[in-house]
């Protein structure tokens, strides 16, 4: 069986490293840029991240976040340009580096409201996003906007046939002024299987146990790796829905999304919940967030608390099945989310990365156990401190 070095790290503090690396190399690229005069940018994306629609009397009420950006072509190939020299990358490995890193050195824009239909629509309705006070909801500084929409079941129904959709799935599309963007929406019966999941080592090999220059290489300079007959396992639970949550910052979610839902892959289509990093500078709230997020080493167990937790109070009928690994700390979430939702718990399963089933048995006690390549030892000192 295949064997890594391992170096437990906090996965959070390791996005934050990543993100001050790329901001030094961001503020030098942009005045290095303007003197060039070569700033590319274009029309404003929405991106709209995969969520779902729950039961509420007469109406689908539907979660909605997006994020409002403009790419920085010119900064992009000079932050590429900077790691191709500096790494000797290949052209495929530069390739691979700008798409990654491509949403986290977007502008964001803030201040804008975002409006979108649904396709095929007979009636043509626009839909804006409110906030929790019912007001319309606006890009804030770092170009993201969360709230709401509220659907009559009958409306739901209309728009599911008109757009021939067998799954609850809905195609919708940004129609606010200078805005371009598509998005799925879920609508998701009260009563039913749910599957939740983990991303990093439990669908996608990250290696996050080895130490930061295996998962930066994973992360930014290789093509994407799934893990081994996860996909198939998925695919059985034929009449499931499924919720990626991961730790991993929401500026991947482009890439890691387009990966699992790809049929070469064929992972089931599902929603997404991942870590929120701020990057306007301006703000105070940006630095604290960083701050913990540098410091806190339960900030991403807390994240998955919280996400799990909520799609739990928005489904309280539905059966669920939930999936993680070893690596980091799924079983303690998905132990303390068996023990707040006993009722619910139809099975967890852990993809034992570091040999936990041998090692620490008790720390799997109760969970079905998927035996993997196992990351085991000490790092070598060149992984850096």
């Amino acid at each position: 069986m295949e064997t890594y070095l391992i170096q437990v790290r906090n996965n959070t503090s390791l996005y934050v490293k990543l993100f001050f690396s790329m901001l030094f190399l961001f503020i030098l690229a942009r005045e290095n840029s303007v003197a060039q005069n070569v700033i590319v940018e274009i029309d404003e994306e929405v991106i709209f991240y995969h969520t779902y629609g729950y039961e509420q009397g007469e109406e689908w009420i539907i979660p909605v976040r997006a994020y409002v950006i403009e790419s920085r072509i010119g900064i992009e190939r000079i932050v590429t340009g900077f790691f191709t020299r500096r790494r000797g990358l290949s052209s495929d490995e530069r390739e691979i580096f700008r798409s990654r890193i491509a949403d986290f050195l977007a502008d964001s824009e803030s201040g804008e409201e975002v409006i979108f239909v649904f396709d095929n629509d007979p009636n043509e309705e626009e839909f804006r996003i409110l906030d929790s006070e019912g007001y319309r909801a606006q890009t804030d500084l770092n170009g993201v906007v969360e709230g709401y929409i509220s659907l009559p079941k009958e409306r739901g129904e209309e728009l599911l046939r008109a757009q021939e959709s067998k799954s609850g799935w809905l195609k919708l599309r940004a129609v606010s002024d200078e805005h371009t963007g598509t998005g799925y929406i879920q609508l998701i019966p009260s009563e039913g299987l749910s599957v939740i999941s983990d991303i990093d080592d439990t669908v996608k090999i990250s290696g996050l146990p080895v130490g930061r220059s295996f998962v930066i290489r994973k992360t930014f300079f290789e093509e994407f790796e799934a893990a081994p007959l996860m996909a198939k396992r998925y695919q059985r639970w034929e009449d499931a829905v499924f919720h990626y949550v991961s730790g991993a910052p929401w500026q991947l979610y482009r890439p890691l999304s387009e990966f699992l839902l790809s049929s070469e892959q064929g992972f089931p289509k599902g929603t997404f919940h991942m870590k929120f990093v701020p990057k306007n500078l301006i703000s105070i709230n940006t630095w604290r967030s960083l701050s913990g997020l540098a410091t806190n080493e339960n900030i991403t167990h807390d994240q998955k608390i919280v996400q799990i937790s909520a799609i739990f109070n928005d489904f309280p009928k539905r059966e669920f099945i939930l999936v993680g690994d070893s690596g980091e700390r799924d079983p303690e979430v998905y132990r303390e989310i068996s023990n707040r939702y006993p009722d619910q718990i139809k099975e967890i399963i852990i993809r034992d990365v570091i040999n936990d089933r041998q090692m620490n048995p008790e720390r799997l006690e109760g969970m079905t156990i998927i035996p993997a390549p196992t990351f085991i030892g000490k790092a070598n000192q060149s992984e850096g401190q």
